[in-house]
This record gives structure tokens, sequence and C-alpha cells, in this order.
């Protein structure tokens, strides 16, 4: 079996090494996520030299008991480092990908590179040009006195970008504020970069992300079939039995399943299977807790015949612009029992259907990673690796992963501008934010990517805890998350160093990559640094793949409507006042729709979303409430469209009337600081004009309906 795949990998490695030579022996710069070494592959021994040197780059050990041999910590971590050294090795295979969108018919054009590998940059005429270099400037500051878990990857992280660290935090301020939990874990910041956005905790718990996807289920069906369906506990429990009950009448032979997944649960606390709504468990205590019961996924795909998921990490870099980063090298976790599908028998067998790591470590069968491709925690390389030796196109599994995620984030957007104009209002000091997100994916049996939740919290730990004799407990350093993980960290705050954002919009403009950047720190400093580190491990994939995915992003318009007519800074929820003026400066109201009408659909609208959210902070229309509203008027002016059409009708109608608003507006006072009359409201098409046509059209076809 061990020569198949080495059969294999020598294969791959031609087939990818082939665009280069046809393009006249051109070496790519970026390679491509990269398989690892096939499970069956043996793990060479370290040196007792070669451990020391581990022990000195890796965490320290923590112990909790006082009986701690000290011996067992180095035999522990034997075999480690070489093997992954040379599951690295593998990984430097090079070829440029064309990653397919499903359903769209276009290629994503692009070009990956495996997790820190560090390969030359060479032009046409064959000399290096990929070294980075740096304006020798003041270390950027890290206040990380806010970070809790991910703290150890966080520190190796600023030890390599040779930046200033504050552990107790610092009076005055920094440049990068690094939160364990959320936006206000530090409550008196006001310039700088902060690690969190506001509201993302409350945007990824499983009921609002939930109703953001089926918000956009709603609008396009087929692109974001990739959540199951799901229903919200207990508001729609007679809902889920009704049509589970019509669901089995109609077909006596099926059985589905469906997972149910605690509101603000985390690491698979409370998740539980269940055959029949009858088997929901009584909600106990006088407050009815909340949560989400999904269609489970009956037919994963297995390896070694074990269930497993994906976690990927994913960078927000900004919301605007929208930027958004993948990592090129994640995690495989896999169950600790074979699977079978699910019976009345084994629904409750957590090691078998559960990928959760926090509940699968506690099985006797878990094995901790002491290679990239074994054990019960792997890279997501080594899985690659092993679908392409089976003959699997990878290329188009990362195409739809890659899809999946931009998908995702567009869903999120708009709610998280509204919480991101609370806390932040324009104008008011405050610092700019971005996140790293946990994404986790399960594959089907025919390699369709199915999201399973996102985290806002992500675990950034590389150790782990392991008994390394009866009542003897230690931490010992994990390779497999060490590598993926502080390359995330360390290329983070790559991307958000200070220094490096105006050559980064430049980026975005289509100036040079981000490789190649050369840092201005000032005029006066000339002295440049060579720097050693590892190419990104972050492949941005938005605003890069911008085109086939833009024409998703109408609830986000809806939003921009939305925040227009907040009025109060701060708010995030919108007043009857508010209501009425939305409608009459867009001219939705007409003698079959009087305010009157307006005033009623209001009251209607927020009465029921102010049930279904009892712990919200206000009173009054929030974004979800104003966008089933939006529906209804563009359901009630375009009753002949399909929904698709009718939302994007309304917010061309919409969006034409107020700009056209706004041009006047800006006309008249022009007029009167140059002591002009304004020109009558009757007159408003009359200054629209040259480029401003589309939107003349827009009122125009207003005024007819």
């Amino acid at each position: 079996m061990s020569e198949h795949y080495e059969k294999v990998k020598v294969q791959l490695e031609e087939q990818m090494k082939a665009p280069a030579e046809d393009a006249g022996g051109e070496a790519p710069a970026d390679p491509p996520p990269a398989p690892a070494l096939p499970a069956t592959a043996p793990a060479p021994a370290l040196s007792r030299s070669a451990r020391r040197e581990t022990s000195r780059t890796s965490v320290h050990p923590r112990n909790r008991s006082k009986s701690r041999g000290k011996a067992s910590s180095r035999d522990t971590n034997a075999n480690v480092r070489q093997d992954w050294d040379k599951c690295k090795g593998l990984s430097r295979l090079g070829s440029e990908q064309m990653l397919q969108i499903k359903g769209t018919g276009k290629i994503l054009q692009g070009k990956t590179e495996t997790n820190g590998s560090k390969e030359e940059d060479r032009g046409e005429n064959g000399k290096e040009k990929g070294s980075r270099v740096v304006q020798k400037r003041r270390s950027v500051t890290v206040d990380t006195s806010k970070a809790k878990t991910s703290l150890e990857a966080l520190k190796l992280s600023i030890k390599q970008l040779k930046w200033k660290e504050f552990p107790m935090g610092r009076r005055t301020a920094c440049d990068i504020y690094w939160h364990g939990v959320s936006f206000h874990d530090n409550e008196n910041i006001v310039s700088g970069q902060v690690n969190k956005f506001p509201g993302m905790i409350e945007m990824l718990r499983k009921i609002n992300l939930s109703r953001a996807v089926r918000t956009m289920q709603e609008l396009f069906p087929e692109e974001y079939n990739f959540y199951p369906r799901s229903w919200i506990l207990p508001d729609e429990y007679q809902l889920f039995s009704t049509q589970i009950r019509l669901l089995k009448d109609n077909d006596s032979t099926l059985k589905p399943t469906f997972i149910v997944k605690p509101d603000s649960g985390s690491q698979g606390d409370g998740i539980y299977l269940i055959r029949d709504p009858a088997d929901l468990r009584a909600f106990s205590g006088a407050q009815v807790k909340q949560a989400v019961v999904q269609e489970y996924i009956q037919k994963p795909l297995l390896i070694d015949k074990l269930k497993f998921d994906i976690r990927l990490y994913v960078l927000v870099r900004s919301l605007e612009p929208l930027e958004i980063y993948i990592a090129k090298e994640g995690l495989s976790r896999f169950c600790t029992e074979p699977y079978q599908e699910p019976s009345q028998k084994n629904l409750s067998h957590v090691f078998m259907h559960l990928t959760n790591y926090s509940l699968n470590i506690h099985s006797g069968n878990f094995v901790h990673s002491d290679s990239c491709s074994t054990g019960s925690k792997r890279t997501f390389s080594s899985v690659l690796y092993r679908l392409a030796s089976k003959g699997v196109d990878i290329k188009k599994v990362w195409s739809d992963i890659i899809a999946l995620v931009i998908k995702t984030v567009i869903a999120l957007v708009p709610e998280l501008k509204v919480f991101y104009q609370a806390d932040i209002p324009p104008g008011k000091p405050g610092p700019t934010c971005f996140q790293i997100l946990g994404f986790d994916i399960l594959l089907m049996k025919n390699l369709k990517p199915v999201l399973l939740e996102v985290n806002a919290n992500p675990s950034m730990r590389i150790e782990h805890e392991q008994e390394v004799s009866p009542g003897v407990f230690e931490y010992v350093p994990s390779p497999v998350d060490e590598e993926v993980k502080v390359g995330v960290i360390r290329d983070t705050l790559r991307l958000m160093d200070p220094v490096q954002k105006k050559p980064h919009m430049a980026n975005l403009l289509g100036g040079a990559s981000e490789e190649a950047i050369a840092v201005e720190a000032g005029s006066e400093e000339r002295v440049r640094l060579v720097e050693s580190l590892p190419s990104l491990c972050l492949k941005q994939v938005f605003p890069k793949y911008m085109k086939q995915f833009n024409y998703l992003r109408m609830v986000e318009r809806i939003a921009d409507i939305f925040l227009r007519f907040l009025g109060v800074k701060g708010t995030m929820k919108l007043g009857p006042t508010g209501f009425r003026t939305f409608i009459r400066n867009c001219k939705l109201s007409n003698s079959s729709f009087t305010m009157a009408s307006v005033d009623i659909l209001y009251i209607d609208i927020t009465r029921r979303w102010s049930g279904m959210v009892p712990d919200s902070r206000e009173a009054g229309m929030g974004l979800q409430a104003f966008v089933e509203a939006f529906f209804y008027l563009a359901a009630r002016r375009f009753k002949a469209l399909p929904l698709r059409e009718q939302v994007l009708s309304l917010l061309e109608l919409c969006e034409s009337a107020l700009e056209g608003q706004g041009h006047v507006e800006k006309s008249r006072a022009q007029k009167q600081h140059s002591g002009i009359n304004p020109a009558p409201p009757h007159t408003t098409a009359l200054l629209i004009t040259g480029s401003n046509e589309p939107y003349l059209n827009g009122l125009m076809r207003s005024q007819q309906l």
C-alpha cells in the first residue's frame, strides 16, 4: 500500500508541475494547498539532541500533579518534529489553481500555497524577486492582556515578527489589541485595531446564524443549499412537528434523523440526536432554553471508517470594504468510533456521530496527533492527499469550500454593520476591527461541503493535556496545532500591520502584491532589513472573487437603507418615525397603501419580532424585522415577479429615489451658498443628468408604477 501512495505522489507532482513547464519552465509563485503524507507512512524517530532542540522552540508543558516525572515530557514528544518536517516537505508541490464555482459555470483563477512554506519567487529572467524588505522602524505594539487561550500562539507569533508585546496592558495606546472573547473585553479603546467585531458573538449563535442563512435561502435557494434545513425552538416547534409528520405520511419508509443544538452552546455541550419531534427533551426551568434542530447528514465522507469534520480559519479583515482571507491549511477532527448510519440503538453514541474535539478527547480511543496524517486530529492537507490518491478532484473540493465561506460571510455582514455602527458611530473615535473565525465544515459522501457552524472564538491552543503515567498529567506541545494556528495568527498580524495599511490599499486598487510590499516608515531612515518570514498562509478570496459573488449582497443593500434611517447614533432599532420617513422618501405610499397602513405594518412586524427576540436591548424594529417588511413591500409592489426579482426591483427603486434626493439636496445647498434660489421639488428630474441617467430612469419607472 505504501508503494501505491508513493506512485500516486510522484504522479501528482508531475501533473502539478505540468502547467509550469507548458509556460516555458517558469515556476509558479504560489504552490497549491498541499496534500500531506498518507496515513500509512511511518514516522522516523528523533534523536535525543533533536528532542532537546524541539523542547526549546515549543511551549513549556504545565503539570497538574506534583508527581510528574521530568523524563516523561521528553519521551512523549519523540518522533514529532522530523515526521512533521517530512510532511511539510511534501506540501511544496506547485500549481496554479483553477477553482470552479458550482452552479455559476465560472472558474476561480488564483494561486494557493502551503501554510508557512518558504518559496523563492522568480521573475521571467530567473532572478529572485520575492524577498520582502521593510525599513527599520519602531516596533508594532500588541496588548495581549485579554488574549486568554490564544496567548501561547500569540506570543510565538509576536516573537517571530519581532514586535513588542504588552502582557499586562499599557497606559498609552497600542497598535493592536488582542481580545479573548469579545470586542467589549476592553471598553476604553479609542484607536488602534481590535481582533473582534462588535456583535460577532451574537450573530454566530445557532439561532441568529440560521436566520441569516435562511433569509439568503429565500432569495438564493440554490446558492445556499450548503446549510441543513433548520427549525428554531421553541418558536417553530409546531411547524417542525407538522412538517415531519406530513413527510412521514407521504413516505412511510423515510426515517430522518435530526440533531438538536442549544443556541448558545459550545464544544458539543447539550447536543443530541432524535428521530421524532416527540423525542425532544423537555425544557427545564422557568425560562425556556432556545435551540436549533437541524437535519442530520446521514451519509458523510469517511476516512478509515471514521466520520470527521474540517476546521478552517477565516479572517474577516474589514467590513467596509469587505475583505475575506482563508487559511490554506486547516485541521481535520475525527470521531473515535467507526461510523454507522443513525438508528434507535446508536443515537446516543456521541463518539460515533459528533466530531467535536472537546468530546472525543475523553474517549479511550482518542489518539493524539504526533503526525500530520495520523491520529484523531490531522491536517486538512493530509486528508486532501488521501482523497487525491483515490482520484478525487481536490481543486473542486477547495472551490466549493471557498464559495461556502464567502456566501456565509455575505449572509452575516448586514447585521454586523448594524452592530458596528451602534458601537462605533461615524465620526466617533474608535478602533478598527478584524476577526479570525472558525468554520466547521463536513464533507458528504458525494464530496459536497456542508456548513455545521461558525465559531466566533475558535480555540487557538497549541498544546494538549496528556496523561503520561497513572494520575500524572501535563500539557505537551501539539505540532499539528502549532503549525496551523501560529501561522494563522502570525499572518493575521502581518496583514493588520498598521504601517502596511497604505500599501495594502494600493494593492487593492491593482498595485503590487502583498508579498513584494516595501514599507516606508519615514524619509530619514533608509536602512532596510530583509525579513526571513514564510510566505503568507492566508489567501485572499474577497474582493478577489467579487465578480462571482457580488450579486448575492442584496440584503446588505437593504441594511444600508436601514442604517440611513436609524437617526440616533448608537441605536440598533428603527422607530415608527424613521420607518414612516423611509416610506415617504422612497415614495412607497399611495392611495391603496396609506400611511395608516404603514403604521399597522410597523406595529405588526415589530411586535412579532420582539416576542422572538426577548433579550433585545431596546424597543423598535431591528434589521431582521425591517428585512421582512421590505420583502412584504416588494411583494406588494411587484406581484407578478418571483421574490428575488421583487426585492431587487424595490431596491433599485429605493436607491434611485434616495440617490435622486441626495443630488437635489446637494444642489439646493450649493445654490443657497451661491445666493441662487433652490429649485422647487417638482424639478427634481432636471437636476439629475449625465452619469446619473440610471437614477432618472428609476424615478420615471417609480412614477409610472
